[in-house]
């Protein structure tokens, strides 16, 4: 329910911002610069930069807290109610504060993942088996990857732009991976052709693998049940999805190591993975 909850918030926040924003930019037009609108304005175009930069430019993370929008979009909350201050044509503030509220709420509850169960990828343990498919709906169990290093990247599907940009990051390594012998390991729920256009536009010598209902999410503990934000459904997408989710074995299978973030804007450098590599 929690989940479902958050995917309906991300894309209602969305289009209030827009809303806020248009709202603002017709109001500076007809009526000229206003302490209120002004602050309006920079507050829902600051979220909307944050939102349209992570599609446009690739981001693989964020600051947890994103500081500096929180800085503009507080400048933006000062200068609306001075605006309304020394106004009497401003009814009320309702617009800037709702637009506040969902910032605070996009920060600290949406962002954030509840607290996993990580007793299944204790680091130590022998991964467990499991099965994926790969484009061809071929079958390929993890015991495929044995006998070498393994990253395995869980990632959420071709719609989230950090995932996108972290798998970019990690094919700007291709040689250096497969110097060391590494094989790359890329798992999603997403539907098939989704990956396969993925493997096709890198075209790298990664294994991009389907997740098919997240049968091995659920078994890793790493499920989320309606994960993606409402409206991606309509681009073919299920509602359930895995969390962002890195895992290291070795030549045996055993895990050294994991990030399981707690934060779906916050994930590893690609470097962090090369160092575990060069220590097995």
């Amino acid at each position: 329910m929690k989940n479902l909850l958050k995917s309906i918030f991300i894309a209602v926040f969305t289009m209030y911002v827009l809303y806020v924003l248009i709202v603002s930019i017709m109001q500076i037009i007809q009526h000229g610069f206003t302490f209120h609108y002004v602050g309006l304005l920079i507050s829902s175009l600051s979220i909307v930069v944050l939102f349209a930069g992570l599609f446009i430019i690739p981001q693989a993370r964020t600051k947890r807290n994103l500081d500096a929008y929180t800085i503009f979009i507080g400048i933006g909350l000062i200068s609306s109610v001075v605006g309304r201050l020394i106004s009497s044509n401003i009814k009320n503030n309702s617009l800037i504060i709702i637009l506040v509220l969902g910032w605070i709420a996009y920060l600290s509850w949406y962002s954030v993942f509840e607290k996993r169960d990580t007793s299944i990828l204790k680091v130590g343990n022998a991964l467990p088996i499991f099965e994926l498919e790969d484009s061809n709906n071929n079958k390929i169990t993890s015991e495929t990857f044995l006998r070498k290093p393994t990253i395995f990247l869980f990632y959420r599907g071709n719609w989230c732009p950090l995932c996108m940009a972290q798998i970019k990051e990690i094919v700007a390594q291709y040689k250096t991976l497969e110097e060391r012998g590494v094989n790359m390991v890329l798992v999603s729920p997403q539907p098939h052709q989704y990956s396969k256009n993925l493997a096709n536009k890198f075209n790298v010598n990664f294994n991009f693998l389907t997740d098919l209902n997240n049968t091995v999410a659920k078994q890793l503990g790493i499920f989320a049940e309606n994960g993606i934000p409402a409206g991606f459904q309509a681009f073919g997408y299920d509602s359930d999805t895995v969390l962002p989710t890195v895992i290291i074995t070795d030549v045996k299978g055993t895990i050294v190591f994991t990030d399981l973030t707690d934060n779906y804007r916050v994930r590893p450098e690609p470097e962090t993975f090369l160092k575990v590599i060069d220590g097995l």
